[in-house]
């Protein structure tokens, strides 16, 4: 199984990215995450430009969103809340993908590193849903991890981010599992 890890923040450090790279540490054997590290990268959404990843048109960097989220089962977002909402660089990747035929049905689970982005976790649900996401039952998950000021290690050590970021984690693969099964169900 794999999954694609992705940061709303292009804060070089992050909370939101500390918490993905604990999932990382943490996901069970048989599942592998790799990172979306070309938020800064992407262009501004351009509707001119949105078209199929054969066109010329579409430009590289959103073709390579595109790749990268086809090639996985699903995805894991951690977005920090920039006045009351998704931070553009977070909001124009979605946008990228709207168009996409790589997205819609992918399973979604949403991590939250700050009990404070109430609004953000909102606005970012109901995107994802509207983007025909499958948001994963009790997304977003709280990550106990605001004001603490731990590191990789000591937030791996903590008991209850590491049990928060496995509930995520485990609520994800059921999710693609369930997926899966409803898919040879269909095959038959």
């Amino acid at each position: 199984m794999r999954f694609l890890a992705v940061c709303g923040s292009l804060r070089a450090i992050s909370s939101n990215a500390l918490v993905l790279r604990v999932a990382a540490a943490l996901a069970p054997l048989g599942v592998d995450i790799v990172f979306y590290n070309g938020l800064a990268d992407l262009p501004h959404f351009n509707p001119d430009l949105d078209t199929m990843a054969d066109d010329p048109k579409l430009p590289l960097p959103a073709c390579e969103l595109r790749a990268q989220v086809g090639a996985v089962d699903g995805i894991l977002i951690s977005s920090p809340e920039y006045a009351h909402g998704v931070p553009g660089s977070m909001k124009n990747a979605l946008d990228w993908l709207v168009g996409s035929s790589e997205f819609p049905g992918k399973p979604v689970v949403l991590l939250n590193a700050s009990p404070r982005s109430t609004h953000a976790q909102a606005s970012l649900a109901e995107t994802l849903r509207t983007m025909s996401a499958e948001l994963v039952e009790g997304s977003p998950f709280a990550v106990p991890l605001a004001g603490k000021g731990l590191d990789e290690a000591e937030a791996l050590a903590h008991p209850e981010i590491a049990s928060a970021i496995q509930e995520a984690l485990a609520a994800l693969i059921r999710t693609v599992d369930a997926q899966r099964r409803a898919g040879m169900s269909a095959e038959l």
